[in-house]
């Protein structure tokens, strides 16, 4: 009995044993062969989904990427290759507008991570999966460290998508990292004054007397310790009590910018001028740094390019005093709950710190207080007169 002649919809063909489909992509005639039997089952999804790519690639959402997916076994597919993940993010890198010590650090963090891993895929073929596997068998050195180098990956897929090269983002399926905020440690007033006047004993040399006064400087200033460090002579004003903040130090070099990118001034006390007084006779007439340590050389060149030296006579005196280790950046911590704790006012705090107020507030919650309080808390047994009315009207 002859085989009664099928009708086939339009754009899909049978070819051997398989049904094929031709359409339009990209401007030009495409025919793929698809793993369907001659059946009406077959012939009906081999029109659906020859329908589909037609409406995709009429709003042109049929990127190379989706086309994969479609037809994975495709030469259009590998006509249309996609650049491999190492040579995606070279090229990233080095459009990026970014200080030196970032770069190394997203140099540093791809090459560790993502690189030994992903460099010969195409971006196309790195999978939310692979990317959420990878990170769960992965050993962070610390939530911190994982949420950056994921953030990092984040940020050149969503580059890779506004360049329409995927349709995306791989990381999107990593779980956040939970980090909790760094208990904040400050001293107490009578503590940094203590370790002020140790560090002035420990450091007799002439030369190591500036580390004793760097300190001090840190105390009551409250400034970064990258920024104190980078802090020139020209920026200073001792007469109008005033200094301004243009630099920072990082990873021994000074980069021309503050961490929040904005120079800011920060006012004198009485303290941090005379901090200022001992490092003049120190440094002034040798080196552009206020608070340069003992060398030779060009003076644009002098100030402290590596922590090893302040930090010395730093653990020392916390040692000799018998304080619990801390941070060199505990300073500042010190300088704003001291400011907190003294009623001034958040808004002029937090620009002499150089941070939001919001940040700031956030940061020293604990540390504000005001003779007040107790009062706010006797109001609660007030709270009892509302709760007769209700039980009265309810009855």
């Amino acid at each position: 009995m002859a085989r009664e002649p099928v009708v086939l919809p339009p754009g899909v063909e049978f070819a051997g044993e398989s049904i094929r489909i031709r359409f339009t992509w990209n401007k030009k005639r495409c025919c793929e062969t698809l793993p369907f039997p001659q059946t009406q089952k077959g012939i009906a999804a081999a029109a659906s989904l020859r329908s589909q790519v037609k409406q995709l690639a009429k709003i042109g959402a049929l990127p190379s990427e989706r086309y994969a997916e479609l037809f994975p076994d495709s030469r259009n597919v590998a006509a249309q290759s996609l650049p491999i993940f190492f040579d995606y993010v070279q090229a990233w890198l080095d459009s990026q507008v970014i200080v030196n010590s970032t770069r190394r650090n997203y140099r540093s963090t791809l090459q560790t991570y993502w690189i030994p891993h992903f460099a010969k895929f195409p971006l196309n073929q790195i999978t939310p999966l692979m990317v959420r596997t990878l990170v769960a068998n992965t050993k962070w050195t610390s939530p911190c460290r994982r949420r950056s180098a994921v953030r990092l990956l984040s940020s050149i897929f969503n580059q890779a998508i506004r360049e329409e090269l995927i349709i995306r983002n791989a990381t999107l399926s990593v779980p956040k990292s939970r980090i909790g905020k760094r208990d904040i440690d400050p001293f107490t007033r009578q503590e940094a004054d203590l370790i002020i006047t140790r560090l002035y004993e420990v450091t007799r040399t002439k030369a190591a007397t500036i580390y004793a006064a760097f300190f001090e400087f840190s105390f009551y200033t409250g400034m970064r310790p990258g920024e104190a460090m980078a802090l020139r002579w020209d920026e200073v004003d001792i007469a109008e009590r005033v200094l301004k903040i243009k630099r920072i130090r990082i990873y021994g070099k000074i980069e021309e910018r503050t961490k929040t990118k904005t120079v800011r001034e920060v006012l004198l006390n009485d303290r941090a001028l005379q901090a200022l007084e001992t490092a003049r006779s120190l440094t002034a007439a040798r080196s552009d740094f206020v608070f340069a340590p003992k060398g030779t050389g060009d003076r644009t060149e002098l100030y402290v390019r590596s922590e090893t030296g302040p930090k010395r006579y730093w653990l020392i005196a916390l040692e000799q005093l018998k304080l619990r280790r801390r941070r060199m950046y505990d300073t500042r911590h010190t300088y704003a709950t001291l400011c907190l704790m003294s009623g001034m006012n958040p808004a002029f705090i937090a620009a002499q710190l150089g941070q939001s107020v919001q940040v700031l507030l956030s940061t020293y919650a604990k540390w504000i207080s005001s003779p007040s309080d107790w009062d706010e808390l006797e109001k609660l047994k007030m709270s009892g007169n509302g709760t007769k009315k209700v039980r009265k009207r309810s009855q």
